[in-house]
């Protein structure tokens, strides 16, 4: 049988939950027995569409049975999506939904489907991390990822769904990354109405934001008032077990969420879908969960405040 090859597109190396898809991705492959092949697009649309075009168009012999990627941009890329389709590459989305691919499915004999985490419940999980932190109320920098990300705002709605009433949200915006997280939070620092706000907790759509702000407070001069938001907790999200799970044990974080790659369960159906001919759901959800657990954390935090008032 003929060993098949796959393009795995990425968004950016700036996030380690990126580089997890990455490992994932290679190691699927080596036990599934296929070539894969991980890009990288800097954050680009441009670039990722251009990338995805270059593998379409070579040479027969030198395309990819399948392409799996992870937009960048606020669309699918749904021109790109259909001249794959047309070569008769298989095309796989990851943590994004397209209106186009049920379209493709119809039409075409290759494999087409999404992977996403389940971002919905991501969000009610940040939701009940913060009741478990606020149990009395209270307000909670929200940093989300960027405005046209689908992932970004089904977490924001799920958050909305789950966190109590009497937690109120500082939203701020990111790309993902540490950097990004550093600069939105130092920008808003600067501000002279930022300092008189009373702040509770610092929650991130992932760790690498989480890091980011966190990086931001560590550069306050004032002694007493970097530790004041040195001393908040702060949660984030993919949690995985070098890094975010990691950054709990050593108290960095208060709190993450534990998201399995993508990479592994598209790779396990491209494959199965093109030797086997197996049908392929249109979309295939991966299950999230809290570390450490919502009782925990709600046990150790209050036992925390318990210590505190006796003092």
């Amino acid at each position: 049988m003929e060993k098949l090859n796959f393009l795995v597109a990425l968004t950016t190396r700036e996030n380690d939950y990126q580089i997890e898809q990455e490992a994932a991705a290679v190691e699927a492959g080596r036990r599934l027995g296929a070539g894969v092949q991980v890009i990288y697009a800097d954050n680009d649309p441009i670039k990722q569409s251009q990338q995805l075009l270059e593998a379409i168009q070579a040479p027969a012999e030198k395309r990819p049975q399948g392409i799996i990627f992870e937009p960048v941009g606020g669309t699918a890329l749904p021109q790109v999506a259909r001249a794959a389709a047309a070569a008769g590459i298989g095309w796989v989305i990851l943590n994004r939904e397209a209106d186009y691919l049920r379209e493709l499915r119809s039409k075409g004999s290759a494999p087409v489907f999404s992977i996403s985490s389940d971002h919905v419940e991501i969000g009610r999980i940040q939701g009940q991390q913060m009741a478990a932190l606020l149990p009395n109320g209270g307000t909670a920098v929200y940093i989300q990822g960027p405005s046209d990300n689908s992932a970004a705002k089904q977490r924001t709605t799920g958050l909305q769904m789950a966190k109590p009433e009497n937690v109120k949200l500082i939203l701020m915006k990111g790309q993902w990354t540490e950097e990004s997280a550093h600069r939105a939070v130092g920008s808003w620092m600067r501000l002279s109405t930022s300092r008189k706000l009373p702040v509770d907790a610092i929650c991130a759509q992932n760790d690498a934001m989480a890091l980011g702000a966190r990086n931001a407070f560590q550069e306050e001069t004032d002694a007493a008032v970097r530790e004041k938001w040195l001393s908040l907790p702060f949660t984030g999200c993919d949690g995985l077990p070098k890094t975010g799970q990691e950054l709990v044990r050593k108290g960095t974080l208060a709190a993450t969420i534990y998201v399995p790659p993508n990479t592994t369960l598209a790779l396990e159906m491209l494959v199965a879908a093109i030797q086997k001919k197996a049908s392929t759901a249109e979309l295939a959800l991966t299950v999230p969960s809290s570390f450490p657990r919502v009782d925990e954390l709600a046990a150790k935090y209050a036992e925390k405040n318990r210590v505190l008032t006796m003092r």
